[in-house]
């Protein structure tokens, strides 16, 4: 037998093993998946590239839809020249959705993935008044990029849940190479407001992780401190949340120089001056790797959502941990075994009015021949008490 023929039977057997192993693991387990966004001959991706909000039961997620390219020779099968960005509500904890193009709200301006024409784009402009109060249960900012090195960014805000929003604004690099920003932010009080910001290395490429406020509602940022160092891989894409007025934890989709990807962590216990690595909470994402989706649930536990990236058949997880990050349990298979190939994740993640969590990411059953190849934006539901 010839040692490729050895390795694709070893790889399905494995396949085998590992779908055993989740239909054992989630026997007598609350998992619902549920569909956001699928069309025939489109494509939807990137959920994590948005931003993610919740109001009890509903639910606003932003994501990418654009027209579906089975010629492809990359891992992505679209047509660049076609993609828009879109949002997802739901007022049923993620069981329904409707959708609107971020266009028609008050995101006019050109951005990656958001291929506005020239005639009407608008251009990010340098916000002259301050923001409204970030306090607000109905404020929303959220930021987007040029490109995935250097950016530039520029962001929005709505002052009424994403039913429109004002924009586009210039966001400065701060003195960086270049900031290529999606949305990690955290108010502090009604004019005082930090974000974690994925900036260009000193070659121009992504990436490093730094944290930033703005005191003044908007009108100027401070680059308060780097989270982390400079690699050859990269680190991008933080999630993050605020574990009281003096406490910040940070996962990040990390590279290593090697090309290995996992999951790192980092704490800062003073307003984010300093940083302290933690251990790693998911040490291999597979081949490409996964952007994190971290939650703080009622009960203090943290949830952190992600996707392992395979060729051989992607998988959904979650891990808790009990101690804030410093320790994490075992890796939990929420869904595994329905054939997406390793173009899916970059999940977000919120806790709805009923306890459940309701993670959102993207999705296809491309190795399935009898399934549909089209990448659509799912969500599965699941009950964390399930694994107290």
């Amino acid at each position: 037998m010839k040692r490729n023929q050895f390795r694709s039977i070893a790889f399905a057997f494995l396949g085998v093993l590992l779908q055993c192993y989740t239909a054992v693991a989630q026997q007598n387990k609350y998992i619902e998946h549920q569909v956001v966004f699928q069309e025939n001959g489109k494509y939807g991706g990137w959920p994590a590239n948005h931003g993610i909000w919740v109001w009890g039961d509903e639910i606003l997620v932003g994501f990418v839809q654009a027209s579906f390219n089975k010629d492809e020779k990359g891992l992505h099968t679209y047509d660049p020249k076609t993609a828009e960005n879109y949002y997802a509500r739901s007022r049923d904890g993620g069981e329904t959705w409707s959708l609107q193009d971020a266009y028609s709200l008050g995101q006019t301006a050109w951005g990656h993935d958001n291929n506005i024409s020239d005639s009407k784009a608008a251009k990010p402009e340098v916000l002259k008044e301050p923001m409204p109060d970030f306090t607000s249960a109905d404020f929303l900012l959220t930021f987007l990029r040029h490109n995935n090195d250097d950016g530039p960014s520029h962001f929005y805000y709505s002052n009424n849940k994403g039913a429109t929003w004002d924009g586009p604004f210039v966001f400065p690099n701060m003195g960086t190479a270049g900031i290529a920003n999606r949305t990690d932010y955290h108010v502090e009080s009604s004019t005082t407001l930090t974000a974690f910001v994925t900036t260009a290395k000193s070659n121009s490429k992504e990436g490093r992780v730094a944290f930033v406020r703005t005191t003044d509602g908007g009108l100027n940022w401070e680059l308060v401190s780097w989270v982390t160092p400079e690699h050859g891989g990269f680190d991008i894409m933080p999630s993050s949340i605020r574990l009281d007025e003096n406490t910040y934890l940070t996962t990040i989709r990390t590279r290593l120089e090697n090309g290995q990807n996992l999951i790192s962590s980092y704490l800062s216990k003073n307003k984010g001056n300093s940083w302290q690595r933690l251990v790693d909470p998911a040490p291999d994402t597979g081949q490409g790797g996964s952007p994190p989706a971290l939650v703080q649930l009622d009960d203090g536990r943290l949830a952190l959502g992600y996707i392992h990236r395979s060729v051989f058949g992607s998988r959904v997880h979650v891990r808790f941990s009990e101690d804030q990050g410093r320790t994490w349990g075992n890796e939990i298979i929420l869904r595994s075994g329905d054939g997406a190939n390793r173009d899916v994740g970059y999940p977000r993640m919120v806790q709805r009015a009923d306890g459940k969590l309701v993670m959102i990411y993207y999705w296809n059953h491309a190795n399935s021949a009898e399934e549909k190849p089209y990448r659509y934006i799912a969500a599965t539901i699941f009950d964390p008490e399930e694994w107290k």
